[in-house]
């Protein structure tokens, strides 16, 4: 598996692309102006990205690069300028957040606009997806905070009954949302959000409350989360990169555990990478660093300028993990197996009636991951409860969690029979060690 680290920026200056174990510059893909979280890898299969064009456009564009070519090679006119872009994990759907609050959610392998609705007061300005998918996340300028089931989204019952879309409104941030990350808990997960408020708020999205609110010395203009799920890395407009630890013991108040950069400008966007647990941040300065958050020194300093000098200011940064499957493989996206290298545009408008049922398609995951997958494994009765819900609503995002509620059923026995097992060992050395000790 190659991994490479993607950084584009607001000035149409390309994006740039490096090798992270050798910070070796790779391919650079040009013509893009990406505002922030305008950025994404779809699933292994290709880069996109929304783009900055003249405020007074009325339409936005978003366009698709192949990884072996610079030149963008899908163009897409959506209706509205969209902001944020992003992709859940397997590639199957893209979702872009527009300048009137409104989310669009496409369908890659056909283009089709699956879904439109207005999501927040004002512009959307991040979007990320849980772990499996079940899930987005939204943050908005108006300092809201928003969770959308994909499940209930596709109600049309819930919406004829006028009832609201979302599963949480989380709206205690007093400025615009800055970026958004959610840890690996599944239905417990912990959000993180931030802002130009200088807040770092964790909600919990079991409850549906906020449970930490953390101030910090400048506003923060990106997050990453560290995989042990402690402490999290804020990206300031200060030029600094604090640690914020997220159980710490004080509800209110300063909880800065460190800084690891002293950059002059500020810093504008973060990753983190688990091979070889590294943080990549981005900068106005136009540097992407490489950095070891243990030591917390930097491991690589990459340029996105021409020649060594500091480049354009960067403000997208994406961690892209690329497999290099043969082409033999059976595995491969619907628009290949068409003849096509890639998926059509985007549709601009919802179909209506029974077009918005037909061709849906799930796009295959990569046959060969190093991903780390988590699941969290539910009662079998309760999936079979879910499903025969499911099979009553008759909704387009049916299909799509039923294959993950079978595979969820599969592990679950899978996981009753080992606990069965061990149940029965354990009482059998219980038996033994009592027979043992009635003879002594």
């Amino acid at each position: 598996m190659e991994i490479s680290v993607i950084a584009s920026s607001s000035i149409d200056e390309g994006i740039g692309s490096w090798d992270l174990k050798t910070g070796k510059e790779q391919l650079r893909f040009k013509q893009c102006a990406s505002p922030a979280h305008g950025l994404t890898a779809v699933g292994e299969k290709f880069l996109a990205s929304s783009q900055l064009r003249k405020e007074s456009t009325s339409s936005g564009s978003i366009f698709y690069w192949s990884w072996n070519k610079p030149q963008a090679e899908v163009r897409s006119f959506p209706v509205e300028p969209i902001k944020a872009l992003v992709a859940n994990n397997e590639g199957t759907y893209l979702v872009g957040g527009g300048n009137s609050g409104d989310i669009y959610l496409w369908e890659v392998a056909t283009g089709k606009l699956l879904k439109k609705w207005h999501g927040h007061y004002r512009s959307v300005t991040c979007l990320v997806f849980s772990g499996d998918d079940s899930l987005l996340i939204s943050g908005s300028q108006d300092g809201s905070v928003r969770v959308w089931s994909l499940i209930r989204l596709f109600d049309d019952f819930q919406r004829q009954q006028g009832n609201t879309l979302y599963e949480h409104n989380f709206n205690e941030h007093t400025m615009s949302v800055t970026d958004i990350v959610i840890d690996y808990g599944g239905c417990n997960a912990m959000i993180i959000s931030a802002s130009e408020d200088r807040t770092c708020k964790v909600w919990s999205l079991s409850r549906g409350k906020l449970l930490k609110n953390i101030i910090f010395p400048s506003a923060i203009n990106a997050l990453a989360l560290d995989p042990g799920g402690s402490v999290f890395y804020a990206g300031g407009r200060d030029g600094k990169i604090y640690i914020g630890a997220i159980n710490a013991t004080s509800e209110y108040g300063t909880q800065v555990l460190g800084s690891v950069s002293e950059q002059s400008k500020a810093v504008t966007c973060l990753a983190y990478c688990t091979e070889g647990n590294l943080l990549i941040s981005g900068s106005e300065e136009g540097v992407v660093c490489v950095w070891d958050p243990k030591s917390r020194r930097p491991v690589h300093t990459l340029s996105s300028g021409k020649g060594k000098g500091k480049g354009p200011p960067v403000n997208n940064i994406q961690i892209v993990r690329k497999t290099i499957v043969d082409n033999s493989n059976k595995t491969q996206s619907s628009w290949k197996r068409r003849g096509s290298l890639m998926p059509p545009p985007l549709e601009k408008y919802e179909r209506s009636g029974e077009d918005t049922m037909d061709g849906i398609v799930t796009v295959d995951p990569p046959p060969f991951s190093d991903v780390p997958v988590y699941s969290s494994f539910l009662s079998a009765d309760l999936i079979d409860e879910q499903v025969r819900e499911l099979q009553q609503q008759g909704s387009a995002a049916t299909e799509i969690e039923m294959e993950r509620l079978k595979l969820e059923y599969k592990r679950s026995l899978q996981l009753n029979d080992q606990w069965q097992k061990n149940y029965e060992n354990l009482l059998q050395v219980v038996m033994e060690e009592e027979q043992i000790g009635g003879s002594n």
